[in-house]
Formats: C-alpha cells, structure tokens, sequence
C-alpha cells in the first residue's frame, strides 16, 4: 500500500464544548494520510487512476464550516468516515485535527488529536454521523 499526505487544510468552524465556541467560531487545521494502491497512477499518469485530493480538502472544509460539534474527536471522526466513503481505493485514513486557539485560561498553545480508521468503520453509526445525512 502506499501513502498520500494532504497537509495544513484549514477551515473555521463551530465546534467546542463551550456555548461560545459555537457562536463565535475558531480556526481549525487538518492533516490527512490516506492509504490506496497508487501504482496504477504512477503507471499510467492519468487523474482518474489515482485519488483526487482535491475533493478530500472539500469533504474537511465543509463539514467543519457547516456542521457543529461538541468535542473534536466526532469531528475527526466524521471526516474519516466522509472521506472513506468517497473511493473504494481507500482502506485507510489518518485524520490529525489541530484546534489552532482553544479556549483555556493562560494557554497559548493548540491541543491536536489524531485518529486512524479503515473500512470496517464505515458501518458504525454515531449521534454525530445522523446531522451528516439530514
């Protein structure tokens, strides 16, 4: 298997546990590692044969533009999932979710959580996963 690394999307969302973050909104940034078969493209040299990433950057920037959560691991979560579910070729993806500017007294740093999920992922269902289909 091979690997394709999409780094430093970032999109201003509304999740956090405090009512303020989902009024006021916060920067987020996502690095993702998606795991496909990439010698077809690199035999062929054509689009369709490889995946395109662009539409990885599309699935991270509108659902944490449009859709609020809570805690930033269901956000994580989700994106696997959406993103998985865009190509068979994927068997596996690394989200690492980085909130740029949590709202913790006297803490300038960011807190960044990263996750891996395959295939077998896709048939669970969480609270979070029924706002994506509604």
């Amino acid at each position: 298997m091979d690997t394709m690394y999409i780094n430093d999307i970032r999109a201003y969302g509304y999740t956090g546990a405090l009512p303020e973050e989902n009024v006021l909104g916060q920067w987020f940034r996502v690095d993702l590692v998606l795991t496909l078969d990439l010698s077809p493209a690199g035999l062929s040299d054509v689009l369709s044969d490889t995946y395109d990433y662009g539409t990885a950057v599309q699935i991270v920037q509108h659902l944490i533009q449009t859709k609020p959560f809570k805690l930033i691991e269901a956000v994580a979560s989700e994106l696997a999932k959406a993103i998985l579910r865009t190509d068979e070729r994927l068997s596996e993806v690394t989200v690492k979710l980085t909130k740029l500017s949590p709202p913790v007294p006297n803490f300038s740093g960011s807190v960044t959580l990263e996750i891996t999920r395959d295939r077998a992922h896709l048939d669970t269902l969480s609270p979070a996963s029924l706002l994506l289909d509604g």
